[in-house]
């Protein structure tokens, strides 16, 4: 959303900027940043009587000239150039208006830059206007000291020397550090906070809603959001797919988001009658004994290792998978009357081999 609004109202942004910069430098000071660091300034002529002069001492009527000239023409420029992209003004009919109109704009386009050229050749021969907008507006640049010996300012060698060196620093330093780890500590730290708040916040003002277990100082089991899914459908294919399309399986819910699911009991299962929805495709056991694909468990598990996590939170018990090994199954398809059944004999004891690869984080 924030992106967008940036993005909607870049041209309007930038406009402020320009004139807040204008008017706290050729307006206040009669000249620019850059300008004042070599010494120059425009050129401020005699004053009369009946003419009002800005803060610097210009005419008002050319500065308002020269700030039109330079913020609000490049500014409306922009934003019809914006408008016809948008209406799809190029790929209208030649015998359209909106392409006429286009190809006029492109017309002054081209005469812009052929006239800015001019004048910037103009300015290299004769040295007295810099842009259009000086020459248009009769603004022209000048020392701001005169019979006085010119020395060479450093300030703006020294300022690009220290951004210079600092630029190398950071190319050199920001490969070298993994900002991702930091952030996912981050999230972390601060979930276990906010984790520890809410229970010393409940444990004081509900005392009364402290069950048996916690009493007892016995820890609830923890129940993944995937933990009801079908045996023989791979938990993260479902994640991926139920985050990219929320009614992604059959109705307006997916398979697993209408059954009962609580800390303290084993969620209810999906009939094995019905074939999964996500069906496995060269089945890996984790270390705590679920089954995912080869191909999302080995994703999950790489993104651990680089995030230098101690190993990657099954989907279906919430415990750290810290290895994985692929399982010898013989699945029986399904038929329309018979269940969905798959031989998982190999996969309560599986072992690493030829044809059964270790995966460790």
């Amino acid at each position: 959303m924030q992106s967008s609004w940036a993005t909607n109202f870049e041209l309007e942004i930038a406009l402020v900027i320009q004139a807040i910069l204008y008017k706290f430098s050729i307006w206040e000071a009669g000249a620019t940043y850059g300008a004042k660091l070599q010494d120059l300034c425009y050129e401020k002529p005699s004053q009369s009587p009946g003419r009002r002069y800005a803060p610097s001492g210009l005419p008002r009527h050319p500065l308002i000239v020269h700030a039109v000239l330079t913020i609000v023409v490049p500014y409306l420029h922009g934003r019809i150039r914006t408008y016809g992209l948008s209406r799809s003004w190029p790929d209208a009919p030649s015998s359209d208006s909106r392409r006429r109109a286009w190809d006029i704009l492109l017309r002054l386009e081209t005469l812009h830059s052929t006239s800015a050229l001019v004048g910037f050749v103009t300015f290299l021969w004769d040295g007295k206007y810099r842009t259009l907008a000086d020459r248009f507006s009769g603004l022209k640049l000048v020392p701001a000291r005169r019979n006085v010996t010119r020395n060479v300012n450093y300030e703006f060698m020294n300022r690009q020397i220290v951004w210079h060196a600092f630029t190398e620093f950071l190319l050199f330093i920001l490969p070298i550090i993994n900002l991702r780890i930091y952030r996912r500590r981050l999230s972390r730290g601060l979930q276990k906070a906010s984790s520890l708040v809410y229970d010393a916040a409940r444990s004081v003002f509900s005392p009364s809603a402290s069950s048996p277990s916690t009493s007892n100082n016995v820890k609830p089991r923890r129940v993944g959001k995937f933990a009801a899914l079908h045996a023989d459908s791979c938990a993260i294919c479902a994640e991926e797919a139920h985050a990219t399309d929320p009614t992604s399986a059959t109705g307006s819910t997916t398979q697993f988001d209408a059954l009962p699911r609580t800390a303290d009991a084993d969620p209810a299962p999906i009939p094995t009658s019905l074939p999964p929805l996500y069906p496995i495709n060269i089945p890996y056991a984790t270390s705590c004994g679920h089954n995912y694909c080869y191909y999302c468990l080995t994703t999950r598990i790489m993104q651990a290792v680089e995030s230098e996590d101690p190993g990657w939170e099954c989907l279906r018990c919430c415990e750290v998978a810290t290895a994985a090994c692929r399982l010898e199954e013989e699945v029986v398809p399904f038929d329309g009357s018979d269940k969905w059944s798959s031989n998982e004999e190999s996969s309560s004891s599986p072992e690493p081999g030829i044809d059964g690869g270790m995966l460790r984080s």
